[in-house]
């Protein structure tokens, strides 16, 4: 099941804006890139005052060829990777753009999406993305 459009990071342009200014968050399989919303470092009063919705949180998924020279081993880690998202993109706060980079041994295990969904779960609230800080 594919992420929604809005959810997507699609430009190179993105993903460089988090991979500079994101924090780094690691795990066993994954290292996740966080970049906070950009209304949340400082309250000016300009967008105090228009109503401007925030955007929805963003999401890229990296993955080389040094995770498996195979595509269709990575094609799989990728759609497990967004399928856990699309669970937790209900309790994520707007704003957020994130990458979730493979590390190479997220091939080596044969992990199911649950596991994947429980470490990027971790990952998002040692970011503190998750767990109501924004």
């Amino acid at each position: 099941m594919a992420l929604p459009k809005g959810n997507r990071l699609k430009s190179r342009k993105d993903f460089q804006a988090v991979f500079r200014e994101g924090t780094r968050r690691h795990s066993s399989h994954f290292t996740l890139r966080a970049l906070r919303p950009s209304g949340s470092k400082k309250p000016s009063l300009d967008t105090a005052n228009s109503e401007q919705p925030m955007p929805s949180t963003q999401f890229g998924v990296s993955i080389s060829t040094k995770v498996s020279k195979k595509a269709v081993v990575r094609n799989r880690i990728k759609r497990q990777i967004t399928a856990a998202l699309h669970e937790l993109l209900p309790k994520l706060p707007p704003g957020w753009r994130l990458v979730i980079v493979v590390k190479p041994t997220a091939a080596e295990s044969q992990c199911v999406s649950q596991e994947f969904l429980q470490e990027l779960e971790q990952l998002l609230v040692k970011a503190e993305v998750l767990n109501g800080h924004s």
